[in-house]
């Protein structure tokens, strides 16, 4: 990493990143063969402790002041939309059927389809967001070694867009609390 810890808060600060993150903890239910996007029940929720993750992130970003442009990009299932809304309360919250295609690479897909699922997120992780301002996008985590890789419960990817078509930097991985742990480090 080129970036050292104690300036990732001011790079933040700058903008110019997306802020990649996997919803809070979703521990209540299962995603059925039959997943409903209108219907909870059919797919893992976010537990009280997934719900308190998602608050504390939102709380966190605040405190530290890091600029988030709107909307707040997530994907379509219940427990990444309950996330977003926890976490930014006041944000409009933009729902993207990438999220859906991004759940389906843990699972047995064709090489194509995980070739073109890859590259549509990659068009996507090189838009660069509005100038000063970080881009968050709430979703889900990715089998090891593939797109992002493994996220933690409201882990987040800080990703730098190098414009279209010249692909991105994944700059750092945080946890939860490593993010917490920011505010204190620039001290």
């Amino acid at each position: 990493m080129k970036y050292l810890d104690k300036s990732i808060l001011d790079l933040l600060k700058k903008g110019g990143f997306i802020l990649y993150a996997r919803h809070g903890e979703a521990t209540v239910g299962v995603d059925q063969s039959y997943l409903n996007f209108q219907d909870c029940s059919t797919q893992r929720n976010l537990s009280e402790v997934g719900r308190r993750e998602a608050i504390y992130f939102g709380q966190i970003l605040r405190y530290l002041q890091i600029p988030i442009s709107s909307p707040i990009v997530a994907s379509p299932f219940c427990r990444t939309i309950e996330t977003a809304k926890l976490a930014f309360p006041y944000a409009y919250i933009q729902i993207d059927p990438l999220g859906y295609e991004i759940y389906k690479l843990g699972g047995n897909i064709p090489i194509v389809e995980k070739t073109n699922i890859l590259s549509i997120l990659q068009s996507v992780l090189e838009r660069k967001p509005p100038q000063g301002m970080n881009q968050v996008i709430i979703a889900h985590s990715f089998p090891e070694g593939v797109g992002l890789g493994r996220i933690s419960n409201i882990g987040m990817v800080i990703v730098k867009p190098n414009g279209p078509g010249n692909g991105y930097e994944i700059i750092k991985k945080l946890t939860l609390e490593d993010l917490s742990l920011l505010g204190s480090s620039s001290n």
